[in-house]
């Protein structure tokens, strides 16, 4: 038995194991299937590798503890997947692999399955959700496989997986609730043990979806070091195995969440919940934004994208230290399980991260609607980097303005500057917006909109080198053309430029002047002016 932890553990939110906690024996089997042998002589290593337990060295720094990840996302498939699906396979005898085989997932099962049957030789048919990533999907099918898309999540299509199988005769192949898909990812728990080179290990967390992970897992390392922690981790939309737990048996619920498509099942496996009841310690549930802060974290570290699901174990040992903030020098791994995520979702992935991070901070502000205000909002907010400023004029007497910035204390740092902002005086007044799910959504992409009682408007487009300080320089500029700000909007994209769209109030009898002060702003360095007075999207939409 390693050493003992320098914490106390917390009391376990399952209530069935808050009166085990002292609990480090080795648990009594009392199964047909005897996991233990299983799970040593399972078949993965044809098509998956041993892969690395990596030191998050930036991410332990930060948490007080050291934190490992252990590495499913380098699989040939970039899913610990394949390890089962294959385990499973080779068992088959002849006659079934003759007959083909079939399969339901929303896509790394099916492309542990597609690699198999490639392997193997055998004919596959996979049914996979219509919300399946392309990326997966295409990866199927390069494996050789049937593709078959059907139903609006995993449980649809596997329903209509079965009815082919029985049709066509083909031999389905579970996603999780089988003995030999369960003992082939119990191999990542071999691993594990084998690999950690610390004397002690605390804690395993791992995602939960159907269940095949976390309890092949569990099953090995509670037989062979039952002091160790293991932690299943479900979204709060897709909570079936948090709450098959609680009621001690399967249970399906209503919908599953999509965001992270890789746990994305209504109803866990029999077999995995009677194995995780025996076997698993405690659970945690996150958000979203907390698993794209999982992400940014792995990126971090080792420079890997994940996709959601593989993030979710990590995103629930993070939760479970800020939840236990007395727990320090802890020794934790987390299953990295996946990294097939299309392109087009790190746009939202980075959005989200900085939320569930706690590094920006989104606020509304009330100001008198008088010139120069903007801009002492915006000294307000300084020494933060402003990161979205966004304002439309709309009223004579005062103003709405969306505007965002990052701190590294959340609460303390908005307290600060809402305290600055609000001392401005009795017209000023500002609300902390960070948790609001429809400004972090859709608010902060439609503030401004439309303004009837705008005239004399121009429209122009701005773009200037976005280092430390540009933003208020530009400001400042704006500010000595003595014209009446009607729309901004800034937002920082991560791009070595800033981009501006403001409008300005400018009679025509000024016009001429204002054109020489355009003019000014060109020689002051900035790299692209451009009217959009005339664009249809103006005309159509803020006017």
């Amino acid at each position: 038995m390693s050493a003992k932890p320098p914490f106390k553990w917390p009391k376990s939110i399952l209530s069935h194991k808050a009166a085990q906690q002292t609990q480090v024996e080795a648990p009594t089997l009392h199964l047909e299937t005897d996991y233990l042998k299983l799970i040593l002589n399972a078949r993965v290593y044809d098509v998956a590798n041993e892969t690395p337990l990596t030191y998050a060295r930036k991410l332990s720094a930060r948490l007080g503890s050291s934190i490992y990840l252990k590495r499913e996302d380098l699989q040939p498939i970039f899913s610990f997947k394949c390890r089962g699906a294959y385990n499973k396979m080779y068992q088959l005898t002849p006659a079934e692999k003759a007959r083909g085989v079939c399969c339901a997932s929303a896509g790394n099962h099916a492309q542990g399955v597609a690699l198999a049957a490639n392997k193997l030789g055998i004919k596959a048919t996979i049914l996979m959700p219509t919300f399946a990533p392309e990326i997966k999907v295409e990866n199927v099918r390069r494996l050789g496989a049937t593709v078959v898309l059907f139903g609006s999540d995993f449980d649809a299509a596997k329903k209509e997986c079965m009815r082919l199988a029985e049709q066509e005769n083909w031999v389905f192949i579970p996603a999780f609730d089988d003995p030999y898909v369960i003992a082939g990812q119990g191999t990542v728990g071999v691993e594990i043990l084998r690999q950690i080179k610390q004397d002690r290990l605390d804690a395993i967390f791992v995602c939960c979806g159907g269940g095949g992970l976390i309890s092949g897992i569990s099953a090995y390392v509670k037989r062979i070091r039952p002091e160790v922690k293991i932690i299943g981790v479900n979204t709060y939309d897709s909570d079936g195995m948090y709450q098959s737990l609680c009621a001690g048996k399967a249970v399906e619920i209503k919908e599953a969440g999509l965001f992270a498509d890789g746990t994305s099942v209504r109803l866990p496996g029999t077999e995995c919940v009677r194995l995780c009841k025996q076997f698993v310690d405690d659970m945690v549930l996150v958000s979203n934004d907390e698993i794209c802060a999982a992400m940014k974290d792995t990126f971090d570290d080792t420079r890997s994208i994940l996709e959601p699901a593989g993030a979710l174990a990590l995103a629930g040992l993070k939760r479970f230290l800020a939840d236990n903030p007395f727990i320090q020098d802890g020794v934790f791994v987390a299953v990295s399980s996946g990294a097939n995520m299309n392109f087009d979702r790190l746009r939202f992935v980075a959005e989200r991260a900085k939320i569930g991070q706690g590094t920006e901070a989104i606020l509304s502000v009330l100001l008198p609607e008088t010139p120069g205000t903007l801009m002492q909002l915006h000294q307000s907010i300084s020494p933060h980097f402003v990161t979205e400023l966004a304002y439309r004029f709309n009223d004579p007497t005062s103003a709405h303005v969306f505007a965002a910035f990052d701190v590294s204390d959340r609460d303390a740092d908005v307290a600060k500057v809402t305290e600055r902002i609000r001392s401005k005086g009795a017209d000023w007044d500002v609300i902390d917006i960070s948790n609001n799910e429809l400004a972090k959504t859709h608010g902060r992409f439609l503030a401004g909109g439309r303004s009837s009682m705008v005239k004399d408007e121009v429209l122009y487009r701005f773009k200037f080198p976005d280092r430390p300080g540009a933003l208020l320089k530009f400001m400042d500029l704006l500010k000595k053309g003595a014209y009446n700000v009607t729309l901004f909007h800034y937002r920082n994209n991560g791009a070595d430029l800033g981009r501006v769209l403001a409008g300005l109030q400018v009679p025509p009898k000024q016009l001429d002047t204002f054109k020489n002060f355009v003019q000014d702003l060109r020689q002051a360095g900035y790299m692209e002016i451009v009217e959009e007075t005339d664009n249809p999207v103006y005309r159509h939409f803020l006017i």
